[in-house]
Parts: C-alpha cells; structure tokens; sequence
C-alpha cells in the first residue's frame, strides 16, 4: 500500500512538472530584468515629482473641509497592535532596529509604491529570520482583521506566481519582497504608526491613543488567481468584484445612466495612488440617497468589504463614521456591466475614498495585450479626503493641543 502511494505521489509530481516546463516553453519569454542602477533611479525620479508638493490631502476642490476627524477616544483597545509592534522591534538586531525606526512625521510616510521597482526603506522580510518574519506578521494579525491578514498573505503568495510569470524574476518580485517600517515610537499615549510596503500591499497604520487610520491601503495582484505554479488556487478581490457588479446591475435604467460615467473602459482609471496625496478629485457618479433602500444596502455592504480589513473593533468605528456621511456619498463606475467586463468604481464621500480598477497588463505584458485593461491586474486604494490620510489631521491637531498644553 505504502508503495503504491509512492509511485501516485511521484507520477502526480512527474505530470506538474510536465506542465509547468510545457507552459513556460509556451509562452513568450519575460521583458528582460533590470539592474538595481535602473530601478533606483527610477524610485528617485518618483519620489522627487511625488513629495514636491507639502502635504495637503486628497480634496473635491483644492480646499480641505475642517471639523471632520476630531481627536477623540473611540472606545477599542489598540494595546494588542502596540505590543505586537514591540515583540517586532525586539527581534530586531540594533542595526535593524535602526534602519527600521523613523520619527513620527517623516516622510517616509508618503515614500510608498504600488510599483515593483520602488527601493524602498525599512526591514525587508527577505532578510528576516523566520522568528522575525513571525513577528512581523504578528504586528498584521493585532493589525487587521482575519480577512485582511488572509488578503496580504494571498498578495505576496501572488507575487510569487508573478515571479514564476517573468521566467522566474525573484530579483524583482515574490513573496518575500515586503518592507516594514515603524514611525514613531509605540505608545498607549503618543502618536506612533507602522507601513507595510511592497509591490501590489501597501499599509499605513497610524494610531493616537486609541484612534486608528488605516489609510492610504492598497492592494491588488496581478494576476489575480494562480492558475499554476507554488501557490496555484490562490485568489483576491473576487468578491469586491462580484459584488460591485451586483450593485451596478441592480440599478435602473435612469439611475444606471447617473452612475455609469463612460463606457467602455480602455485605460487606467485610479486617481488616488502612489504620489498622488493631494489629488484634486471631484464627486462623480449617482448620490447614495438616490438608490433604493435594497441598492444602498449593497452600497454599504461594498464599503465594509474594504474597511473590514482593519481589525473588527477599528473597522466599526470607521464604519459609522462612514455612515454618518451615507448623504454626501456617491458611486461611480467606468465601463461595461455585463459579467466578464472590465471596469472602474469608485465610492466617495468627505471621509472616505475607494477605488477598484481592471487595469492594462506590466508584468503579464509579454502574455496579454498590453494596451487594453484586464480583470487578471486590479488595483484598489482606500483613502482618507480632507487631510487624514496618515492620521495626519489628528497629528496636527495632538500637536496643537500638546504646544497649547505646554504653553
């Protein structure tokens, strides 16, 4: 019996590697690497047109609204994160320690990047240890919510499958390209936060006392389910795709018209990533209170698909913030609504910004047409309008309340 599994289990492994060398002989071979000289210049050119401008955050007009984000207890603990934060800094040797540490109002705050060829700074969970890189993904757990902790985990699996895509480019891509840095020191009092930074999973945690802002947040994958390879079977955002098609689907004739911006979609949509902190983006679409009371429910549900990364406590408390602005919130969408279309959406509102894209292939361009938008690239942001992002509204305001204290 045991030799008969044995030979199973060798024939199935003879047929996966068949595959594997029939599917990469197949296909047409990966854009060449590019030298680490390349992809630094390139990080420096980014980040040079992207902090040019001072912070101001992403506004409907150029103006911030005031009076949004107050400085208050929201009644969730944030002990969990700040002692898993602490576990992680204590692993760290003192030389990695000091590279990972920054102060509070860095800018290294606004140095993230979708991109795969973004240098970044920070401790790279490629040389951490395993004990190491089980802190670090401690930090995520006390960070986020199950599903959220899920999502990364499956984005930097995919960016394996991507490796293996470019003929097997880890130089640039894989799992294990992940950066961690910590602004700040932890602290149940003083304002202190950490980033999670790397292709295709960005995630600024700030926290004051007891106040979280999870945002900018990015995640996407492209693709977006591996069909081979290490982690084949692994997919994301399958339901924030689904389920926006729903709402748009269910819409009338005369409020589908109100929603729908343009059709089709033939180029990238999102306004909201890297280096684009002071966008200047306007209310588009169909205003919530003009859906039905069923439509908004799929509205609110969409929503909570993307704040439902924080952690459960967290994400209540932004939720209800969310709904209290439910009547300056509005929905838009770019593109096609039958099902296997690609599109845009977004949701807006004083206090939130989301958007979800199909975009055109870069790492899969030697595989698929690289002019047109496909549902194997998505990326989605999550956003705080009006001066919040990087909780940098409740800096400014502890500041002011700290220099008036001491005054």
């Amino acid at each position: 019996m045991k030799r008969s599994l044995w030979f199973a289990g060798l024939a199935l492994m003879c047929v996966a590697t068949f595959v594997l060398r029939v599917s990469s002989q197949t296909r047409p071979p990966a854009p060449p690497k590019r030298p680490p000289d390349t992809l630094l210049q390139m990080s420096i050119a980014a980040a040079t047109t992207g902090l040019a401008e001072p912070f101001k955050g992403i506004t409907t007009n150029g103006r911030v609204e005031p009076g949004l984000f107050p400085v208050a207890k929201s009644g969730v603990s944030t002990e969990p994160v700040r002692v898993a934060t602490d576990t992680f800094l204590a692993s760290l040797t003192p030389a990695q320690r000091w590279k990972t540490l920054f102060s509070v109002n860095d800018d290294e705050w606004r140095k993230w990047a979708n991109q795969s060829f973004y240098v970044r700074q920070g401790m790279s969970f490629l040389e951490m240890t395993d004990a190491q890189r089980e802190a670090a993904f401690g930090m995520l757990r006390a960070a986020l919510s199950a599903r959220g902790v899920q999502q990364t985990r499956d984005i930097m699996r995919l960016n394996t499958t991507l490796a293996e895509l470019m003929d097997g480019n880890f130089d640039e891509y894989g799992e294990w390209q992940y950066y961690v840095t910590v602004m700040g020191t932890p602290s149940a009092t003083e304002p202190w936060g950490f980033q999670f930074d790397g292709h295709h999973a960005v995630i600024n945690y700030f926290v004051l006392g007891d106040q979280v802002v999870m945002t900018p947040f990015f995640s996407g994958s492209e693709p977006v389910v591996a069909k081979f390879g290490k982690y084949q079977g692994t997919a994301i955002l399958q339901k924030e795709q689904s389920d926006a098609l729903a709402l748009i689907n269910a819409l009338d004739g005369p409020r589908r018209a109100k929603a729908v911006l343009r059709s089709p979609k033939t180029a990238d949509e999102n306004q909201t990533e890297a280096w684009r902190d002071n966008v200047v983006l306007d209310y588009a679409g169909i205003p919530a209170m003009e859906l039905t009371d069923a439509q908004l429910r799929q509205l609110v549900a969409l929503i909570e698909l993307y704040v439902g990364n924080m952690d459960d406590g967290h994400a209540q408390v932004k939720m209800k913030e969310v709904l209290a602005h439910m009547d300056r919130t509005y929905f838009a969408w770019i593109g096609k609504t039958d099902a296997g279309s690609v599109f845009y959406y977004r949701i807006q509102s004083p206090v939130i910004v989301i958007e979800y894209d199909h975009q055109r292939p870069v790492g899969m361009r030697h595989l698929l047409d690289p002019s047109v938008p496909t549902s194997e690239h998505v990326h989605t942001v999550v956003r705080t309008p009006n001066g919040n992002d990087y909780g940098k509204d409740l800096l400014r305001q502890h500041y002011e309340q700290e220099h008036t204290a001491s005054r």
